[in-house]
Order: C-alpha cells, then structure tokens, then sequence
C-alpha cells in the first residue's frame, strides 16, 4: 500500500542537507576528521572489529568534551556480558552521552553472551541507565544473510526497545522510499535516518559498497552514472560520487510525516572535507 502523494517542496534537499548525522569510524584519523565538521556536530561512532568497543567509547568521549553530541554504536556482537554492557553504559551516561546506536554488529561470532541487537536492548532495559534515544538499524534491500522476514520479526522484536530507525547504505532513494511504506504497513512509526554515502572516489566507494552487501545499489550506480561514465570512473579517473542524484530523490519526502524522515545520515568513511564542502555547495545554491 503507498502513502499518500508527497509535498514536493523545493526546500526538501535543504530540510535534510542542514543538520544531518555523520557517521566516523574510531580510527586515529577521527579527531582530524572531527574538526572539518559543523561545531555540535551529530557523530555517530562506530565500532570497530579491530579495536573492540574501547575505541568507539574513548572517541564518544573525547567528542562530548569538545562539544560534539557522539551517538556511540553499540554492537551486541562486541559486548561480553551485562558487567561490561553497565561499565558501557555508564561511561557513556558520564560523559553526557543521550543517544545510542544499537546494531548487531559485524562479527561472526559474539566475544561474550549477547547474539543480537534485541537481547542486549533487554539487558540494557534492565540497568539504571536512561538513554533519550535508541536506534535500530533498517535495511532498503534487504541483508546478505537474513531473508525479508527473519529482518521483519527482528525489527519488530526492537521496536519497542528504540526510538529511531538508520537504514544501512543505500544509493537508491525509490528503494528507501519503497521500504519506508513497506515498513509503515507492518506497524512501525519509528522516524527514519536515512543512510547516505559521502562523497568519495567510485573505486572506493564500490569496494565499501562491496564488502557491506549493497547489490542492488551498485547496479543502481552504474545505472545512473551510465555504462561510459562508469567504466572511467572505474579504472581510476579522478571523478567521485556525490549524492545529489540521492538526496534530489529523496527531497520530496523529506516533510512527509507519513514517511518520517527524520535526517540524513551520512557514511563519511571518514573522508569528511570533501562531503562536507559539497554539503555546504548544495546548501548555498
């Protein structure tokens, strides 16, 4: 079923080009990326199979310091009990952190007891840790290894446990817009962060795009760049993707409440200057 038709307002673009979330990994380039972007900047902050959740909180911290408002992922595939979910929690809760991010995480296996994002928003229930917001993640097209309705039942398993739902990488804004009814029709009136990938070289980005499942989303890239275009890009010229085509898409949604479309969210890869100098090129127009 499609929700009603939507406002094309021209002010679209720039509803979700003003504040949008943007997403670094916790690498030693965050506090260099950091300072390109807008002061309070949104920073959600990953976590890194590498590094372990040590890494995703000391940055959460070090941002809330300087001004920042981090939104510190929390994969339950990284945290090993509820001591080290509490000592999590409470760091962030110290540190003024008031929103989460709660995925699954991308470990085959979990270090310690928690399977999935549901089971650790239950444990997380259970502690004296109050947090404003919650999110869930939201996949467009789908997961590698989950069909459409284990994803279904999951999210509506969480649901309850969350406040806002992120869409994991997508170029596609008819499939966003597709999912977003499809999830609308199912019960779940969560907001929606759309995630949107920065700008950055093809070779780059397609190997990102190749190594996080996004399929269908590559095929949409080609697509829409052209078999030409796309082959140059490939072999190396110096062209880079941006999300106008995306964003240009998604624009007359984006005061919908129907839909509820909260924000961008933004997968900077951390390559913030260039994203960010066309962010502020669409906003000047």
């Amino acid at each position: 079923m499609s929700l009603s038709t939507p406002t094309h307002s021209a002010d679209g673009a720039s509803t979700l080009l003003t504040d949008p979330r943007f997403e670094l990994m916790p690498f030693d380039s965050f506090e260099d990326q950091m300072e390109q972007l807008p002061d309070g900047a949104e920073i959600a902050v990953t976590a890194s199979p590498q590094l372990g959740l040590d890494a995703t909180v000391e940055w959460s911290e070090k941002a809330a310091a300087r001004g920042y408002e981090p939104i510190p992922h929390v994969a339950a595939r990284y945290v090993r009990d509820e001591d080290h979910l509490d000592d999590i929690a409470g760091r962030l809760v110290d540190a003024g952190v008031t929103d989460i991010f709660v995925p699954g995480g991308d470990r085959e296996d979990p270090v310690g007891e928690f399977e999935s994002a549901h089971e650790l928003l239950v444990a997380l229930d259970g502690l004296d840790y109050d947090f404003e917001d919650v999110g869930i993640t939201g996949y467009p097209e789908g997961h590698d290894f989950l069909d459409d309705r284990t994803l279904a039942e999951a999210m509506e398993k969480k649901a309850p446990h969350a406040t806002y739902l992120t869409t994991q990488l997508c170029y596609d804004p008819e499939a966003v817009r597709r999912w977003i009814e499809t999830v609308r029709d199912r019960g779940i009136d969560l907001p929606v962060e759309v995630g949107i990938p920065g700008v950055m070289k093809y070779q780059r980005l397609l190997n990102i795009s190749q190594k996080v499942g996004v399929g269908d989303s590559i095929r949409f890239l080609r697509k829409t760049s052209g078999i030409v275009g796309f082959v140059r890009q490939l072999v190396g010229s110096r062209g880079k993707y941006t999300p106008d085509a995306l964003v240009d898409g998604l624009a007359p949604y984006a005061d919908d409440p129907e839909y509820g479309i909260r924000g961008l969210h933004i997968y900077t890869f951390n390559q913030v200057a260039d994203t960010e100098a066309w962010r502020r090129g669409r906003l000047d127009e």
